[in-house]
């Protein structure tokens, strides 16, 4: 096993290149002092070997210190714009029925290494918190949401309560616990509840249209008809004329 990290803050590095037998260790490089340990006694003949190839040792050195290194450099230093990048989370609390616990959700957010937490007084809440998972967005982005079980709790004090957001590259996020920002199912009961009203009136005006139209027509029928009788009267009504020889 073999490979490098380096640390783009101060810049060090470290490579490591370990070999193993039958499930265990056998010989490894350390790279300070240019030498290979032998965890087991087995492994001294290689390490005696070994250790005297000087320039395989400071190729290897040479390797996983700066070509192994340059690679990650590389592909950050091409990719900045999308794996350096910082998104600011929007965060909502959220409530499906006054006995439903309180949901702070969290989306838009990245990277994915984010910490969200409950506190009370300040202090952070491990008991009657429920966190979930990191999930993503269909953009990019990540979302999480994080239950806290206010059973027990009156509702005078929720304001002792707020959810944190923590996220690399931005300062702490907090949303105090308020029940007017609260978003709940009863919400969208309300929307519903408009929008059908609003159908039901356009459903009546639509009739009341449906119905001056038909009466419109049909007067204009009527209309029609009687003037059609005038115009043209019925033989039994036209005067009679008799001639005289």
């Amino acid at each position: 096993m073999s490979g490098c990290e380096w640390d783009d803050e101060d810049g060090t590095t470290e490579g490591y290149e370990q070999h193993g037998y039958d499930g265990e260790d056998f010989i490894s490089l350390d790279l300070k002092t240019m030498t290979w340990v032998a965890p087991v006694h087995q492994a001294l003949s290689t390490k005696r070997r070994w250790d005297q190839d000087t320039a395989r040792n400071q190729y290897l050195k040479n390797y996983y210190t700066k070509v192994c290194v340059d690679e990650p450099k590389k592909h950050l230093a091409y990719g900045k714009s999308t794996l350096q990048r910082t998104e600011r989370p929007r965060v909502s609390l959220l409530q499906r029925s006054p006995s439903s616990p309180v949901v702070c959700h969290a989306t838009g957010f990245y990277p994915d290494r984010v910490v969200v937490f409950w506190r009370r007084d300040g202090q952070e809440l491990h008991e009657q918190v429920d966190p979930g998972e990191v999930l993503p967005n269909h953009d990019g982005t990540f979302q999480v949401s994080v239950d806290l079980d206010l059973t027990a709790v009156p509702q005078e004090d929720w304001g002792r309560y707020e959810c944190v957001v923590q996220l690399r590259g931005i300062e702490d996020i907090p949303t105090p616990l308020d029940p007017a920002h609260i978003r709940t199912n009863r919400e969208d009961n309300h929307i519903l509840a408009f929008i059908l009203t609003g159908v039901a009136v356009l459903a009546v005006v639509a009739a009341a249209v449906v119905g001056v139209f038909l009466y419109q027509k049909r007067n204009g029928s009527v209309t029609s008809s009687e003037n059609t009788e005038e115009q043209n009267p019925s033989p039994e009504a036209q005067p009679l004329t008799t001639v005289q020889s």
